[in-house]
Order: structure tokens, then C-alpha cells, then sequence
């Protein structure tokens, strides 16, 4: 038999992979393909009886999609009946593109976007490595500018296929 201590614990992972996984149903507004769990911007959750308290990492300090992130956590976590939900934005550590998961950099690709390559903290580097065109995986490609249609995109052209896209920049 197990101990009240134990059944305790079990029902909170439970509660926290329900709570994780409805947060993982939340898209990121700027690319509806993407999770922010699978962005890597939700980064932390506590739960007490009917609150939960969630904490994320904006891609950028000023994205202007933030509001709308934290508006539709909140409507997914009261859907799960939390009465109180309380949202914290944090800026450190700063969002990293390599938090985005092997998942969602498949998603990414198949969307028409070049994922960011994995930098490992050193992005120097992410800046003269060519950027695959995600239609046809060729590196014949080239900058056009430096900003997309949101500060963390870049437009490229690739050469090959004769195609622009989008490359979601390392960070």
C-alpha cells in the first residue's frame, strides 16, 4: 500500500503533466505550427490546490505577441479549472533558440521556415554558416534582409530552387 506522502506526490506529477500538456496545445501566435512548450518559452510551472503560477521566457524582451501569449495561457489553464493562474515573464536567463525542441525544428521546416542551427551558447558562429532552404534542403542560398516579418525572422533566397523564406534566427 502506498503511503499518503507517495499518493500525494503521484497525483501532483499527474496534475503537472495535464497542466504541461494543455500548455503544450497553446501556439505560438506568430507561428500557429509551434507550441510555446515546444519554443522552449514555457519555462516553469507551480501548482498549488486551484492556482498555477507559470512562468515563461518571451523571445525577445519586446515581442509584441506577449499579451496574447499570456492571455491564451490563462484561458487554457482556467479551462482546466484553476481559479487563479498568475503569469511571470522572465528575462534570465534570456530565451535561447536552442531551447526550441528536435520536434518543433521539424515543424518549423515543414511550415516553409529554416529552423535555427544549435549554437550552444557561442552564436558567432550561427552567422557564417549557410542556412538550408527548408523546400528544397539546398545551401545555396543568400540573405536579403536581415529582419523579417517579426525581429526574430530573416529573408533569405535560395538559389536553387529559385524560392525566398524565412529563416528564424538563433538567438
Amino acid at each position: 500500500m502506498k503511503s499518503m506522502k507517495d499518493q500525494t506526490a503521484e497525483a501532483r506529477k499527474h496534475r503537472e503533466k495535464i497542466v504541461w500538456g494543455a500548455l503544450n496545445e497553446v501556439q505560438d501566435p506568430e507561428i500557429p505550427v509551434v507550441s510555446l512548450v515546444e519554443m522552449g518559452i514555457i519555462r516553469e510551472i507551480l501548482l498549488c490546490e486551484n492556482s498555477v503560477a507559470v512562468t515563461m521566457t518571451p523571445t525577445f524582451s519586446g515581442c509584441p505577441a506577449l499579451q496574447v501569449m499570456q492571455d491564451e495561457i490563462e484561458k487554457k489553464l482556467r479551462g482546466l479549472g484553476y481559479t487563479a493562474v498568475t503569469i511571470k515573464t522572465t528575462l534570465s536567463p534570456p530565451w535561447s533558440s536552442d531551447w526550441i525542441t528536435d520536434d518543433a525544428r521539424a515543424k518549423l521546416k515543414a511550415f516553409g521556415l529554416a529552423p535555427p542551427l544549435r549554437h550552444g551558447g557561442n552564436i558567432e558562429v550561427t552567422f557564417y554558416e549557410p542556412v538550408t532552404c527548408p523546400r528544397c534542403d539546398s545551401a545555396n542560398t543568400i540573405i536579403k534582409n536581415s529582419f523579417g516579418s517579426t525581429l526574430c525572422r530573416a529573408i533569405y533566397y535560395c538559389n536553387q530552387c529559385q524560392e525566398p523564406f524565412e529563416q528564424f534566427k538563433a538567438l
